[in-house]
């Protein structure tokens, strides 16, 4: 089997990921910061763990900033409903799932309208279209780091720092690069990063949450759920500093532990080091894919400019029954369709059909890489002999 579908969740984990859950699990298993007692110190001494590495990943200097969530949807979902307000302007990225649109779309139902910036045909943004796009009343700038359909990624830093020229805040959605491409909040312009846990930090499913800049006060952002946090409990009202304001509730304890032990592994590697395998079995995808007729590539970016991901569309036969195909005869595991990321499927031209996606992960090796182009080739040899 050849599991290409890490833009999804990856698989399979570091080993210490699934012995960090088990010890939680039979040797701690009790509730962070609301008990006095051994067991309660220690869990929360493994969410405190979770957070300086997470910290550490991005170059935080302050843990506390770091705000844990189930995912980067309810990351993302915090940000957006809870930052902008009734007549102000959003801009966003045109190449953003819908845990982006879908609350933006639910903004502008409350007053808060969003502009989508212009991109080519391939996906490529110009930064300086945020300079076109700005308008009075104008706060927040949302980019998808990391496209999940074709895996371009976007100028972060640059468009940051054109942001910050024009008085902006910038929410960047890192869910398909945390892990695989260097990330640096200051250094890159950031105010708000959303992240997961599932995929390039190798933790559970069930992880995730955002990071705030010192620049962001976080009593300007309303907060998507209030309740228990262990602290402050004689008041009715909920705490606003970090991380309690965002952390309504118990946590999810041993996913944290497991993406504590997925992080640190990203650390003891190294993002480059990942990076530079990932870029090498893209590639190598890439090249075999390109030399297969009937077969097109869509948004392909170029090295340096991209993640683990690719997406391709095989003339006649259906996305969806490509996938199916290569799953059933080959054993190679991808994803067809829409991606959850209409947006970016318009940009490409690719909607309402969609793609098959290709996305490999540090686990993935070059062998992999050519039976799957072979089994493409294989399935794309069949439709040509099936159209005469």
């Amino acid at each position: 089997m050849i599991y290409l579908d890490n833009a999804a969740t990856s698989w399979p984990k570091p080993p210490q990921v699934a012995l960090a859950m088990q010890r939680f699990l039979t040797e701690v298993g009790a509730t962070p910061g609301r008990s006095g007692h051994r067991l309660s110190i220690e869990a929360g001494r493994i969410v405190l763990e979770a957070r300086e590495a997470i910290a550490e990943l991005f170059s935080v200097r302050d843990p506390l900033r770091v705000a844990f969530t189930a995912n980067a949807t309810e990351a993302l979902n915090t940000v957006l409903l809870g930052f902008p307000v009734p007549g102000e302007h959003v801009l966003v990225s045109g190449l953003e799932h819908n845990s982006v649109m879908r609350p933006l779309t639910e903004l502008h139902r409350r007053g808060t309208d969003h502009t989508v910036l212009p991109h080519a045909g391939d996906g490529t943004l110009d930064p300086d279209e945020i300079r076109k796009a700005v308008r009075p009343g104008t706060v927040l700038l949302v980019l998808n780091h990391g496209s999940n359909v074709s895996g371009r990624v976007l100028p972060v830093r640059e468009a940051g720092r054109i942001a910050r020229e024009l008085g902006l805040y910038v929410l960047v959605d890192a869910a398909q690069t945390a892990g695989c491409i260097p990330i640096d909040l200051e250094r890159d312009g950031l105010d708000f990063l959303a992240f997961t846990g599932h995929k390039g930090l190798y933790g559970p499913q069930g992880t995730g949450g955002f990071v705030l800049s010192e620049r962001v006060d976080p009593r300007h952002v309303r907060p998507l759920m209030t309740g228990g946090t262990g602290s402050r409990s004689e008041h009715t009202v909920h705490p606003d500093f970090l991380p309690d304001r965002f952390e309504a509730g118990t946590p999810n304890s041993v996913g944290l532990a497991g993406l504590a032990a997925g992080v640190r592994f990203v650390l003891e590697k190294g993002v480059d080091e990942i990076r530079r395998h990932e870029e090498m079995l893209v590639a190598r995808l890439a090249a075999g894919l390109a030399d297969i007729d009937g077969v097109t590539l869509h948004g392909m970016a170029r090295p340096g400019e991209r993640t683990c991901t690719l997406s391709f569309c095989m003339r006649g036969i259906a996305t969806s029954d490509v996938a199916l195909r290569l799953d059933e005869e080959f054993a190679v595991l991808a994803r067809a369709g829409l991606q959850c990321a209409p947006l970016a499927h318009r940009t490409l031209a690719t909607f309402p059909e969609g793609t098959v996606r290709f996305s490999p992960g540090f686990f993935n090796t070059s062998e992999e890489m050519d039976a799957a182009v072979k089994a493409v080739a294989t399935l794309a040899a069949a439709a040509r002999r099936s159209a005469g």
